[in-house]
């Protein structure tokens, strides 16, 4: 079985390129999220509101000032439809487990795509506050 972490990008970015795993290291959040998808899964990926699905060992890329927290819907869905192509275009799609973290925004509309995929969808730290969440994976990594 293969176990796929989506990590979701922050709006704090370095002020110059860096790889996607690096771009966003300034929140804590990322930082911790970022640890405990490296730890605990075969592979995981960057989601991001401007490039969609980021290697997070790629290319560098520049910061950017997108986000989809403020973006409507059908833009939301849009997005969705592209990351989950550029998961099955993926030579590792998940077929047995994909596992999310944070912010509903980037996930919500991606998830009946997955649903679809026959994936097992676990959303960890699902319905907790920021303390609460940060909490969840500093216990954990």
């Amino acid at each position: 079985m293969t176990e796929v972490g989506l990590a979701s990008c922050t709006k704090s970015k370095r002020d110059a390129p860096a790889k996607p795993r690096d771009l966003y290291d300034t929140p804590t959040l990322f930082t911790k999220v970022r640890s405990y998808v490296d730890a605990t899964h075969d592979e995981w990926y960057v989601l991001s509101a401007k490039h969609h699905l980021l290697d997070p060992a790629g290319a560098e890329i520049d910061p950017y000032d997108e986000t989809l927290t403020t973006a409507g819907v059908e833009a939301r869905r849009e997005w969705a439809t592209v990351v989950c192509e550029q998961l099955r275009k993926g030579t590792h799609w998940c077929r047995d487990d994909t596992r999310h973290s944070r912010w509903k925004k980037y996930y919500e509309e991606l998830l009946p795509h997955l649903e679809k995929e026959e994936c097992d969808i676990e959303i960890p730290t699902e319905g907790l506050q920021i303390g609460e969440t940060l909490s969840w994976y500093t216990s954990r990594t």
